[in-house]
């Protein structure tokens, strides 16, 4: 969530190789419990790394990209909860969806200057969000021993992927410029759940 810093990141990358072809904008750290039990240093810590995290990125590095005139790629990190939301996961799922659609968005503006955009939408991969608490800021609310035993002892469901093998599909995802990378097959049936309540609704819009 710390604009400079994204910024003298993006000052840096252009420094040193003189142009960006591909932005890895990834940011996460969740906070586990009921929705309505969330403090608002909860909220505040979430969104300031899973949204506001991304928008610096876009801020810094996307304007840049249009300038070199030399296309490119940039990946958002968001999360199946960003797809399809869950208990106990309020400030994650709101922060993931908000990346979802900057990345929607994003594609269609970047579109006409040829940088593409993917954003990744995983379940379980073998990462250490768990134990994201741990890197809390104090004056967020810091990390507290209570919020880091709900996050270890939270169950959770699903395969947990390695690491290298969402990295392969990414780097494909990348050469075939597609919008939603989707890492679990069994993520599938919720996906088709959600729109499914969906297009019942519009059977009733008026």
């Amino acid at each position: 969530g710390d604009r400079a810093s994204v910024q003298a990141l993006a000052d840096a990358a252009w420094e040193r190789f003189g142009a960006v072809h591909i932005l890895f904008n990834n940011a996460g750290v969740a906070v586990f419990g009921p929705t309505q039990d969330m403090s608002h240093s909860d909220w505040e810590w979430t969104l300031k790394v899973n949204l506001w995290g991304p928008i610096h990125g876009v801020e810094c590095f996307a304007q840049r990209m249009i300038d070199q005139k030399q296309g490119g790629h940039i990946l958002f990190t968001a999360s199946f909860a960003g797809l399809v939301s869950n208990r106990s996961l309020g400030p994650y799922s709101v922060s993931k969806a908000a990346v979802v659609s900057l990345a929607e968005c994003l594609a269609k503006d970047l579109k006409p200057h040829g940088i593409g955009v993917s954003v990744l939408c995983p379940m379980r991969v073998a990462t250490h969000i768990n134990d994201s608490e741990r890197n809390r800021p104090a004056e967020l609310g810091g990390s507290t021993s209570l919020a880091y035993e709900e996050a270890k002892n939270t169950p959770q469901e699903g395969r947990v992927l390695d690491v290298r093998g969402v990295a392969d599909m990414v780097v494909a995802g990348i050469r075939d410029n597609e919008l939603y990378l989707i890492t679990h097959q069994e993520s599938g049936v919720f996906i088709e759940r959600r729109f499914e309540r969906l297009k019942a609704a519009i059977t009733r819009a008026i």
